[in-house]
């Protein structure tokens, strides 16, 4: 990450331009700059499941969204491409440069207000031995994907002195649950980054919010087989984040009892929860030692 100057003077720098921007354009003029950037958001993982329903809310609001997926046709099945207010970037959130060039090209010219890491991917199903080729792909697009969309708006939003970052979390991440070992491992990293940066990035006016969500029914969970406490339906799910990253929270934990639950779980004795998510009333993991030995 190339920032190039101290946090201090980054933002004593950054204060000095917008006041001289003012000067020059009018206070109406940077009235609508600072509009403009405040109401920008790009979402990774944009086009389906909570990305999508994201997009949808914050384009209904009037912001201006910008949103990155592997799949075109997606995006075209559910947004105007003619749509002044939308942009869409044809990219894989595992591509470092790529996700830097998309952001930087959505910032310009009015800045960045606000990105969302979303993109994500589990698996479709939970057995004892991980499909290992899965959970290599599940680090490069859970973490790694969140840290370079992290980098690519931290660049553009250090300078300005302000703007909020927002990766998407699970419930699963506060402890590591039967057949879903990578998701598990990914997700509790993600949770611990936001944590590091929301104290690191403070000073610097940037916020960090951590959405930990439980079961929401979007195309990732629909691929379980079996029962999903607390299933939330995806808009119910978008209203939480977008309330919660309004508010400026360093963590959007939802729903509430289901995430009672989990936390609980986790500052339990180790070999106690070990013991109760082995039943087989709770542990829905398969056995497939057999398949990957023969």
């Amino acid at each position: 990450m190339n920032i190039g100057t101290t946090p201090k003077s980054v933002k004593q720098k950054s204060l000095v331009d917008a006041a001289s921007f003012g000067q020059s354009l009018g206070t109406n003029v940077r009235a609508c700059y600072l509009f403009s950037l405040m109401n920008s958001v790009f979402i990774t993982g944009g086009t389906s499941g909570i990305g999508l329903e994201l997009a949808k809310t914050y384009l209904k609001k009037g912001w201006k969204v910008g949103v990155c997926g592997r799949d075109a046709d997606k995006f075209k099945g559910h947004f105007d491409s003619n749509h002044e207010n939308i942009q869409f970037f044809p990219l894989d959130v595992a591509d470092r440069e790529a996700v830097k060039r998309a952001v930087q090209k959505f910032a310009q010219p009015t800045g960045l207000g606000l990105l969302i890491a979303n993109a994500g991917m589990s698996y479709p199903h939970k057995s004892k031995v991980p499909d290992f080729d899965r959970t290599y792909r599940m680090v490069h697009v859970n973490l790694l994907g969140v840290m370079y969309a992290f980098e690519a708006a931290m660049e553009i939003m250090i300078p300005q002195g302000q703007g909020q970052i927002v990766a998407i979390s699970s419930l699963a991440g506060f402890n590591g649950f039967p057949g879903i070992s990578g998701y598990s491992a990914t997700k509790g990293a993600v949770m611990k980054f936001c944590e590091s940066l929301s104290m690191d990035l403070r000073h610097l006016g940037l916020s960090v919010t951590c959405v930990c969500p439980g079961f929401i029914d979007t195309p990732l969970t629909q691929m379980n087989h079996h029962p999903m406490p607390f299933l939330m339906k995806v808009d119910r799910a978008a209203e939480i984040i977008v309330r919660g990253i309004e508010k400026k929270k360093k963590f959007i934990v939802f729903p509430f009892f289901f995430g009672i639950i989990v936390r609980i779980l986790s500052i339990m004795p180790r070999f106690l929860y070990r013991r109760i998510m082995q039943t087989d009333s709770i542990n829905f993991s398969r056995d497939n030692t057999k398949e990957i030995s023969t």
